[in-house]
């Protein structure tokens, strides 16, 4: 069984057990999480489309850590000009696992 749901504005396709790196959520580590905008269901081949999501079905999650991902470089330059810029960006992330879909 997997479903495809909205969290913090990305759309994840998630199994049970299965860990996953979202955008930072608001709550403390071991704490629950429900997410309600769920798209799509597949239940050993039986598959529900939502429009836009499905009624009454959610996922459950469980927040595992809070962190920061890699550092991704932003370099500008204009050639001849001597303008030279560079910044760097860590997002900050938060690491859940998936303990129950419910349809």
């Amino acid at each position: 069984m997997y479903a495809i749901v909205d969290i913090a504005g990305q759309q994840f396709k998630v199994q049970k057990d299965q860990k996953i790196y979202v955008h930072r959520l608001e709550g403390e580590e071991g704490s629950e999480v429900n997410f309600d905008n769920v798209l799509l269901l597949d239940n050993e081949g039986k598959v529900t489309i939502g429009a836009p999501s499905i009624e009454n079905a959610k996922v459950t999650a469980k927040i595992l850590s809070h962190l920061k991902g890699d550092k991704v470089i932003i370099f500008k330059k204009k050639r001849r000009k001597g303008y030279k810029l560079k910044r760097g960006h860590r997002q900050f992330l938060t690491q859940v696992q998936i303990s129950e879909i419910v349809a």
